[in-house]
């Protein structure tokens, strides 16, 4: 009897040490495509939002979360079903033509994240005394070289890598020492007005947590990653987990720039701003916490945003697509991946351009663009020929349409009051 109790639970440790073993094979696409949200666009976003209004606009990361885990979890299960991508998908389900117009409009909002990363980028290491002109050019040969010479498991490890040093903003959480009790009942008293502003700042929250960029990434990842139907769970898990983890990292930069910038009436326009505010506030180490928080986001989107809108233009125009495949296989994939690194890191070096204006705005296009792809992923997702049996439920289109309906009417209020 003890033996086969023995026996039992001898067995049933290997199993979960099984699963635990294949999650950490399968994980990696939901985590890193969520932690990039954190980029030098979405820490500025979260800055401006906890310094200009303090802990008001909190509670909107609970919904935000709720609708992120929905939607990446599509986007995963189209993947793990089709064997293809997003942009693949939209080519051959709406057309070439709308497939094109697609392609052009995601470019064009993309290419201001790219270039607010390596704004985000020279920002941060100015804070340690280095020059943009240096620090601009050697991020963008990094990058470029990581992802050129690698293949996708090793750049798969890079990025998880780098995903560690975003608790470098939850250390700078608990070193302002803030009112938990307070924090508490911002999120259980939600508030909301139709001020521009503030309905800009939460299209802004919107844009940068969930960006059209993100769905096109995840599903050619997974794609990649080669994730079988059976192996979906850990997917899953993997989607859920990063959404979450996102969400504690921008809680926190939120939490640090109200608690300091905010109660004092310190008015910030950058995320270089928020952490150099900080040192009189809450010490140097504080700010120097804030600034490599920054660099590490900025250098590891400056690696994804671009692969994004590459996989983008590549699967839209049916050309070969890869990290696993060498230059001479895919010579479009690595030339426009390439060239988006040139040209987001050389517009950063031009002098006088507005970044500010380029950071903050470029995540409102963001929240502004979404309803649009949101609306072709819940055509294809709920197509029977396409997805046969794992179609979405009632529950997941209910959340995904109410999304993408409230980001029309607030972008269209948010006009109307600016007219």
């Amino acid at each position: 009897m003890e033996k086969s109790y023995a026996r039992s639970v001898s067995g049933s440790i290997r199993s979960m040490w099984r699963m635990v073993g294949l999650f950490l094979i399968l994980a990696g696409p939901g985590i890193i495509t969520s932690n990039v949200d954190n980029d030098a666009g979405g820490i500025t976003t979260y800055s401006l939002t906890g310094a200009n209004f303090g802990l008001k606009l909190i509670w909107t990361l609970i919904p935000i979360m709720i609708a992120l885990i929905i939607i990446q979890e599509m986007c995963a299960r189209m993947g793990v079903v089709t064997g293809k991508g997003l942009s693949d998908l939209i080519r051959e389900k709406f057309g070439a033509k709308i497939a094109f117009y697609l392609i052009i409009g995601i470019f064009l909002t993309n290419m201001g994240n790219v270039i607010s990363e390596f704004a985000g980028l020279a920002a941060g290491m100015e804070i340690f005394g280095v020059n943009r002109f240096i620090s601009v050019p050697l991020g963008a040969f990094i990058v470029w070289w990581i992802v050129v010479k690698g293949t996708y498991r090793s750049v798969e490890k890079a990025f998880l890598i780098a995903c560690v040093f975003y608790l470098s903003y939850i250390v700078t959480g608990v070193i302002v020492k803030p009112d938990w009790g307070h924090v508490f009942k911002q999120f259980i008293n939600p508030q909301l007005s139709l001020n521009p502003s503030e309905m800009t700042m939460i299209i802004g929250l919107v844009g940068t947590t969930i960006a059209p960029w993100m769905q096109f990434y995840l599903q050619a990842s997974i794609v990649e990653k080669g994730i079988k139907i059976e192996e979906y769970k850990f997917a899953r898990f993997d989607i859920v987990m990063g959404s979450i983890i996102v969400h504690i990292v921008a809680f926190f930069i939120i939490l640090v720039c109200a608690e300091t910038l905010f109660k004092n009436g310190i008015r910030i326009e950058t995320a270089k701003d928020a952490a150099l505010s900080l040192q009189p506030l809450a010490g140097k180490y504080c700010t120097y916490l804030f600034a490599f928080g920054l660099v590490n986001a900025s250098l590891f989107a400056a690696s994804i945003l671009p692969l994004s809108t590459t996989y983008l233009i590549c699967e839209g125009l049916g050309w070969e697509t890869g990290i696993n495949k060498k230059f001479a296989e895919a010579p479009q994939f690595y030339g426009v991946y390439s060239l988006l690194i040139f040209l987001g890191a050389g517009i950063i070096l031009y002098p006088n351009v507005p970044l500010i204006p380029i950071m903050y705005f470029s995540q409102v296009i963001n929240g502004m663009a979404l309803p649009f792809v949101l609306i072709f992923m819940l055509l294809l997702i709920n197509d029977k020929k396409l997805m046969m049996g794992y179609t979405n439920g009632h529950v997941f289109n209910a959340i995904a349409w109410v999304t993408a309906v409230v980001m029309i009417v607030f972008t269209l209020v948010l006009l109307i009051r600016i007219i």
